[in-house]
């Protein structure tokens, strides 16, 4: 087995006596050229020597396989078998001379092992959790049970880690800790613990007395040593450049340069990213932000003002905690701001992102820039009026760039400009007086907080004006939904469609789809006609508990390349879809009757 490090007055590489062939790394050394190899360098062989000798100049071996735990501050240790690969664990024990083990450590204690009778090694990564689990302890017992050692012929190396001097810890783990030796006067001061010394100690209570420590605090010695708490669990420019050091020579293509937590602001990705791009600059950089911070969006363009060639985002922003840049936004302000040129279809954003939302069940919020519901809607009708005017209010960024229509909002902030673009859009024509009706009409129903649609509009119309603008050509009769334990739900309806009745029955997987399935036999196979696809159904309840309370159904129709809404206001769920399906066909038949 060995064990490499810089001895910095003699400027050799140490060979430490009976470790043949295991190199062991840490990761917070400094890396040096020594020969056009990467080494590692480091003082504290001094500290060593009383149970090794040196064997004089050696190069850096080539083994057949590094392998590489996934630490996960664990206690579990495993024996080195065919696998390269260890998930959940901390402990590595070796036997075969030609394999090479990798454990990471930033200010965790690294324990090594080395039993020279069974010429067997072993290396554990003790943070807190693993020393409060004794992992050190756990590692000679397995090799005792495995391979027959004797802990009293154990040679025993505890490494660079955080010190008492900089270790402070809650009341609740420092008694965790101490707990687990008999011994603890001398280690802990206050609420700071001794990592080290109490994984020493844990090891000589049970057997274990041939143990050197190294004295160096990772902390203390932030010069020599990356240090997590010391570097407030940020960052590392000098561990981030040794590793681009060494992949730049590799055939590797792209780089992914990570804000894995979302702590930045845009004025450190423009900082750190520049840095990157000045000390690589053939190399080819991917930013990946999150929006914990809700700068995501800021981020990446703060990225590429610096740089970068490539971005990660999602659909809707999806990803883990609050999400990722979100991909139509992204390509909005490249393309709008920059210029940029991408191979995103805008025109298919907003279909896409309906598909993610149905098959995540994750709602897309109404203001959602760009495939919101509402980001296209305006609502004052000052902006209705200035696009009556010849686009006043125009920008880059239209509806139609991504498969959308701009509409207008109805309610009590309602201008005659909105009204009368949602009349256009439904192609009737109000003169000043009934438009005037009409509007204040709006209004009322905005102040009670009732909801008004476009759909709604001709019955609105109808309604002031007195005539019969909206005459319904379709009318439930009566209906019956049946829904029985092991049964599909049932239903039979009755409906006039132009004076005429119709009636038919079906089963369905639910009682709202047994009586869509009764409609579209009527008029798919009686009528021969087309029936629309129902493309999102939306119920919303109000809070507060009540069982009697009105919901309101909302069903996104698609029906000769048009999208549209109908809604339905009602005690009971069922019936507020079935009102809602009712003004949906009353809407179509303009279509037939054309």
């Amino acid at each position: 087995m060995i064990f490499f490090v810089r001895h910095l007055q003699k400027k050799k590489l140490i060979l430490l006596t009976d470790f043949t062939n295991l190199c062991y790394i840490f990761n917070m050394f400094y890396f040096e050229d020594f020969n056009g190899t990467k080494i590692l360098k480091s003082d504290f062989i001094q500290d060593v020597t009383a149970y090794f000798t040196t064997r004089g100049e050696v190069c850096f071996p080539v083994s057949e396989r590094i392998i590489t735990p996934v630490q996960t501050h664990s206690d579990n240790i495993e024996v080195v078998d065919l696998k390269t690969e260890y998930p959940d664990t901390d402990g590595l024990i070796l036997t075969n001379s030609n394999d090479t083990i990798y454990l990471k450590f930033a200010d965790c204690t690294p324990l090594i092992f080395y039993d020279p009778v069974n010429k067997i090694g072993a290396v554990s990564h003790a943070g807190w959790r693993g020393t409060a689990a004794k992992i050190g302890v756990k590692t000679v017992e397995k090799m005792r049970v495995n391979f027959g050692t004797n802990p009293n012929n154990i040679i025993a190396l505890i490494g660079p880690a955080i010190g008492l001097c900089c270790y402070e810890v809650s009341e609740e783990v420092r008694d965790k800790l101490l707990s687990t030796v008999q011994n603890s006067t001398d280690l802990y001061k206050e609420h700071n613990v001794d990592l080290k010394k109490i994984n020493a100690r844990q090891l000589e209570e049970n057997g274990v007395n041939k143990i050197d420590i190294c004295p160096y605090c990772t902390s203390c010695c932030n010069d020599l040593f990356y240090s997590y708490r010391k570097e407030n669990g940020t960052d590392s420019p000098e561990y981030v450049f040794r590793l681009m050091d060494a992949l730049e020579q590799t055939n590797i293509r792209r780089y992914m340069l990570p804000d894995t937590l979302g702590v930045l602001n845009p004025l450190q990705v423009i900082e750190f990213m520049r840095k990157m791009v000045k000390r690589y600059p053939h190399a080819h950089f991917d930013f990946h932000a999150h929006n914990d911070y809700d700068l995501a969006v800021s981020n990446v363009l703060a990225a590429v003002l610096s740089g970068c060639k490539g971005l990660h985002t999602t659909i809707n922003g999806l990803g883990e905690r609050a999400g990722n840049a979100p991909l139509a936004s992204v390509q909005a302000i490249l393309k709008d701001h920059f210029n940029a040129i991408t191979n995103i279809d805008e025109s298919r954003l907003n279909d896409v992102s309906r598909v993610v939302e149905s098959y995540s069940g994750i709602v897309i919020p109404a203001n959602k820039p760009i495939v919101g519901e509402n980001v296209f809607t305006q609502v004052a009708g000052v902006h209705a009026d200035g696009d009556n005017k010849s686009n006043l209010y125009c920008n880059d960024l239209l509806p139609e760039r991504f498969g959308r229509k701009r509409e207008y909002a109805l309610g009590k902030n309602s201008g005659k400009a909105n009204i009368r673009k949602n009349l256009e859009d439904l192609g009737l024509q109000l003169d000043e007086d009934a438009m005037r009706k009409v509007t204040e009409r709006i209004i009322e129903l905005g102040d009670k907080k009732e909801l008004v649609t476009q759909e709604d509009l001709p019955y609105i119309v109808s309604d002031v004006l007195k005539h019969g603008m909206a005459e319904e050509r379709v009318s439930l009769k009566s209906y019956i939904v049946n829904l029985a334990y092991g049964l599909k739900p049932m239903a039979t309806l009755k409906i006039e469609i132009n004076g005429k009745e119709y009636e038919e029955s079906s089963s369905g997987d639910g009682q709202y789809d047994a009586f869509v399935r009764a409609l579209r036999k009527i008029y798919k196979v009686t009528l021969g006609r087309k029936f629309p696809m129902l493309t999102n159904y939306a119920v919303t309840i109000p809070p507060g508990g009540r069982t009697d309370a009105f919901v309101q159904t909302v069903i996104t129709w698609s029906f000769e390349d048009t999208i549209f809404r109908t809604r339905g206001l009602d005690a009971d769920q069922t019936e507020a879809a079935i009102k809602a399906t009712v003004k949906m066909l009353n809407i179509i038949e303009d279509e037939y009757e054309s």
